[in-house]
């Protein structure tokens, strides 16, 4: 067989491979190669060509395949006699397409390539007909054999070596406990298998376990959906509520959010602050456009058990909306945002409609008049409900949803705006500031975190908020994002108007009654730990009556606290 190679081309640098771990395990002896889309391409050539492979394996994914494609082509130019075979969701389906393309490609992986990696390394990696494999014949003509998954799912070893946790531990670990979904929504690649299989629990503890000893600071379960047998997640969810209060390690999941039931709800808001994620795909409100992609949403359900797991402030909760579903127009999309909006999760992530291979809502692009992008990543461009200028907008509207709301910036201030001027509709806020943002030409453009803050004091301007309460606001959202770090000169920071104030308490006994434990040792350290601001108004109440207050910002935790404090202000 020779030297055999594993490659992962991942989206981001904190991402890691799952599949290209799995295969490492199923052939002993061979080797992985991460890298990213944002490496050029002759230096992906060149780290290739460096590990001298004879056989070459290529993981094929959305975020990747167009860079995949270059790749081939540059391959056989400088190693003839590399013997090149593709796998994953890109290649599985439209396979013979592919191969007719990319004649350099001996072979295809299709479906679930475990058990298949194994036959064909077996064998030497001397392809034959045999289910999961396309191959090509010495004389071009192409064999291919219907894709597979896996039966058993506790065949599949586990992925990741104990010694490489340790150099992994700060990124994105992925994991699974179960393959295949209980749903068949038409955009999903799962709609086009059935069933679900799990692991047993006792394997899925022990690993775990593993991720804790090491200290790994997140696993993003891959699970379709998490909670899609009781039996299975419940116990699990109890395992990880077993852990130590000191344990670091995040675990991220999937669910159906609707399907929890009371008993898993009393189980997550008992979880320490921090140990679990949950990601929640709602896609829309519109009852029609979730019937016309097979999808079932309990609204109410979803409402109602969204709100218990916000109380305790104890787990990030991440929400996805998909612009572009199936009757889903401007004035429909409008509600389904403000629905979700109203919940104020964490992370409202805005994704655009695509269409996968494999997946049903290629049978749907005639009946609601779609046109879309025939390369990856498959985005919808137009429907007979928002035309392709609707869908340019919606870029940019996402992009400033993604700079302010999802980057955690500017909450306070652009809540306080929502109420004030737009009467709490917020998709007409973050709509006019689109609009106004486009109007300016920053969507051409890429955007220091300082200058966001005058963007917004800018827009309120012309809105007609011409006071200090801007200021005032965005002070205290600029002092409770990016560790404080960032103190846009636009605002009034009154430094030194108020060093007469504060200096003196810092150097009394008067701070050991908000912060336990707090001891002076010099001005630098102090101001890396703490600061001190004084506001004209109340920030936190949304009629924003004048008042001075005094907030002690700390940034010696892993979130910043603030701290009310009384100080002498009638000296100011």
């Amino acid at each position: 067989m020779g030297k055999m190679v594993w490659l992962a081309l991942n989206a981001k640098y904190s991402h890691t491979s799952l599949a290209i771990r799995y295969l490492r395990e199923c052939v002993p002896g061979s080797e992985i190669l991460e890298l990213t889309i944002n490496h050029q391409l002759l230096d992906i050539l060149g780290e290739i060509y460096d590990k001298r492979p004879d056989v070459l394996g290529i993981a094929c994914y959305i975020w990747n395949i167009e860079l995949v494609k270059k790749l081939l082509r540059l391959l056989p130019k400088v190693m003839p006699e590399l013997v090149i075979i593709c796998g994953g969701p890109e290649v599985s389906y439209e396979t013979e397409q592919f191969m007719k393309e990319f004649k350099v490609v001996g072979a295809v992986i299709r479906g679930e390539g475990e058990e298949t990696v194994r036959r064909l390394s077996a064998q030497g990696f001397a392809p034959s007909d045999m289910p999961g494999l396309a191959w090509r014949a010495a004389d071009g003509s192409l064999h291919i054999g219907r894709d597979v998954t896996v039966a058993d799912l506790n065949t599949v070893p586990f992925a990741y070596h104990g010694g490489e946790l340790d150099t992994l531990k700060e990124r994105i670990l992925y994991y699974e406990t179960s393959r295949g979904c209980p749903f068949s929504c038409a955009y999903c690649l799962s709609c086009a298998t059935k069933g679900v299989r799990f692991l047993p629990l006792e394997r899925v503890f022990h690993e775990l376990d593993t991720f804790v000893e090491h200290d790994v600071r997140q696993v993003k379960f891959v699970d379709r959906t998490f909670n899609a047998k009781k039996t299975h997640f419940m116990p699990i969810l109890e395992h990880i509520l077993a852990y130590p209060e000191d344990v670091r390690t995040n675990f991220h999941f999937e669910v159906a959010i609707d399907y929890i039931d009371e008993e898993a709800l009393r189980v997550l808001n008992a979880m320490p602050r921090g140990r679990v994620q949950l990601e929640i795909g709602i896609q829309s409100t519109n009852e029609r456009t979730l019937t016309a992609v097979s999808r079932v949403n309990d609204w109410e359900q979803i409402k109602s058990h969204i709100k218990r797991l916000l109380a305790p402030h104890n787990m990030h909760l991440h929400a996805d909306l998909i612009i572009g579903l199936p009757g889903e127009g401007m004035d429909s999309f409008h509600r389904s945002f403000n629905d979700v909006y109203a919940l104020h999760v964490d992370m409202l992530q805005l994704g655009f409609l695509k269409f996968l291979k494999g997946a049903s809502m290629m049978e749907l692009v005639d009946r609601y008049g779609y046109a879309y992008m025939d390369m990856a990543p498959y985005e919808v461009l137009r429907s007979d409900a928002l035309s392709y200028d609707d869908i340019r907008w919606f870029h940019s509207f996402e992009a400033v949803f993604e700079y302010y709301y999802n980057a955690g910036r500017c909450r306070h201030t652009t809540e306080w705006l929502i109420h004030e001027v737009e009467g709490g509709d917020a998709f007409s806020f973050w709509k006019h500031l689109t609009d106004w943002w486009e109007k300016k030409g920053f969507h051409r453009v890429s955007h220091s975190t300082r200058f966001l803050y005058e963007y917004l004091s800018s827009f309120a301007a012309e809105r007609g908020i011409t006071d200090g309460r801007m200021d005032n606001l965005l002070r205290y959202d600029s002092l409770m994002t990016d560790g404080g770090r960032i103190r846009p000169t636009v605002l009034d920071w009154n430094m030194k108007r108020y060093e007469d104030i504060t200096a003196p308490f810092w150097r009394s006994d008067r701070p050991s009654a908000y912060i336990p434990g707090y001891r002076f040792t010099n001005w630098r350290d102090n101001r890396m730990k703490y600061h001190i601001e004084i506001f004209d108004y109340d920030i936190h109440d949304i009629r924003m009556p004048k008042r001075k207050t005094a907030i002690i910002f700390d940034y010696t935790g892993e979130s910043v606290r603030e701290i009310p404090i009384s100080l002498p202000l009638e000296k100011e």
